[in-house]
């Protein structure tokens, strides 16, 4: 998440926050119908309940009384797991991948390990321009030409994100998770808060609210406990008139009120916990072993805490950074009738297709054992999530027919992880931290590029 307008997002933050009570109904434990089967459904509008026959805010999932989300930065599935063995990854040939992109001067550029767990500057480019070339109308061949340029055929591996790598091996992932639009950091965001990035493509923060609010909006005016959980920089302030409202401010808490409610098992029935934006993000040029640090200790103080046996987690990443993966983004339900607000450099296009697809999971008592789910989702899943829990209406055509993440989980049986698993330790960013001074390595590395 770029820096700008920190200053109004910070002053907008400061003071403390009472909490909210939730007067949601809880009436049931089952409901009929393909809601609960964690696919999308079709033809739904703005406006719509999951459940019709239900009244709005009726509890359908008792059983899971916390849903937290952590969004992490700026990296593709086959960059963070694309070697982990889950899911669609990397094809191998003896251990080695076989993608590779054309440079454009008769040379193929092999995916390759990166050398460090730092990352160059503004290299590779989430833009709506790169990450268009990049997609390359499906063929999925346009990284290196694009402006992400060679490093974004770099991946990590569990060697430098233990806790990420290790998490994806033993709780569920999906494999299908797209971002929501081929664009940047703020408009995916907004995406995950409103269901439309109201034609935003860029990390800037115009002023215009959506015209059917957000999740934080439709979860207060059913008396939903929320909390936006942060570091330097709420989620929220995508939205930078939010901040200035009483009624979201005052549900804004520093991350250290996060592991506090989680140890006290006061966690709220909805929260977002938000990284330090500068260093544990892993947005570029960070050391992604400070994101490793900062995800093993979120999922772990959940895990660790009271609430851990009515929690659902789910971890991803904003947009894919401009990193290489190999499935082209399928045709998306668009959220309404607001065109994208495109640069002059940049080429034609709708919000009609998903971005690239990013690293993401299910953490939860109730999660699948050695399961990956296939299902097509985005961040608009989040709220369907949120939607189907409370019979919410949605807030635009994208949520309205997005699946519900509930593929990974099974609320029938007894839950497999009831006791927390035993997960890799995180990464200690300490002795490889000097990489931020001397920079990411040799990218791309020798022998990573060959004549075609």
């Amino acid at each position: 998440m770029v820096a700008g307008g920190a200053g109004a997002v910070l002053s907008a933050c400061s003071g403390s926050a009472g909490r909210p009570s939730s007067s949601a109904v809880r009436t049931r434990t089952t409901v009929p119908g393909m809601a609960f089967a964690g696919v999308p459904t079709t033809g739904r509008t703005a406006g719509s309940l999951p459940f019709p026959h239900l009244a709005a805010g009726t509890d359908t999932l008792p059983q899971i009384e916390h849903i937290v989300v952590v969004m992490m930065e700026n990296h593709s599935y086959d960059n963070i797991l694309g070697m982990s063995g889950r899911g669609d990854g990397f094809r191998l040939n003896n251990g080695v991948p076989t993608a590779t992109n054309p440079d454009g001067h008769g040379n193929l550029v092999h995916a390759f390990p990166m050398p460090t767990p730092c990352q160059p500057k503004s290299h590779p480019s989430n833009s709506w321009s790169a990450t268009h070339a990049s997609y390359a109308g499906g063929r999925m061949d346009g990284f290196v030409t694009s402006a992400s340029g060679p490093v974004s055929m770099g991946y990590f591996t569990s060697a430098d994100l233990p806790f990420t790598v290790g998490l994806a091996q033993v709780f569920p992932v999906a494999d299908r998770y797209f971002c929501s639009v081929m664009a940047q950091t703020y408009p995916n965001r907004r995406y995950l808060l409103a269901g439309t990035s109201l034609g935003l493509t860029i990390d800037t923060l115009p002023t215009v609210l959506p015209p059917n609010g957000t999740i934080f909006d439709t979860l207060n005016r059913y008396g939903i406990a929320w909390r936006n959980y942060y570091t330097n920089l709420p989620t929220a302030g995508v939205f930078l008139p939010l901040l200035k409202q009483a009624p979201i401010a005052s549900r804004l808490a520093p991350i250290a009120s996060f592991y506090a409610d989680a140890a006290a098992g006061r966690l709220p029935a909805f929260c977002i916990v938000d990284p330090d934006y500068n260093k544990q993000s892993e947005e570029d040029p960070q050391d992604v072993q400070y994101g490793d640090q900062f995800l093993g200790r979120v999922v772990n103080a959940v895990m660790d805490g009271p609430g851990w046996s009515k929690t659902l987690l789910l971890w991803t990443y904003d947009e894919s950074g401009g990193y290489y993966d190999h499935v082209p983004p399928p045709a998306a339900v668009p959220p309404d009738d607001v065109a994208p607000q495109l640069l002059p450099i940049d080429p034609p296009g709708k919000f009609d297709r998903y971005g690239l697809r990013v690293p993401s999971g299910v953490v939860s008592p109730y999660a699948r054992k050695n399961y990956v789910s296939h299902v097509t989702y985005d961040h608009t899943s989040v709220l369907k999530l949120v939607e189907t829990k409370w019979n919410l209406p949605a807030l635009t055509a994208r949520d309205a027919n997005a699946a519900n993440l509930l593929d990974m989980v099974d609320l029938e049986a007894p839950p497999a992880f009831l006791v927390p698993p035993k997960l890799p330790s995180a990464a200690n960013p300490v002795p490889l931290s000097g990489c931020l001074t001397t920079g990411p390595g040799v990218i791309p590395p020798p022998g990573a590029v060959t004549p075609a």
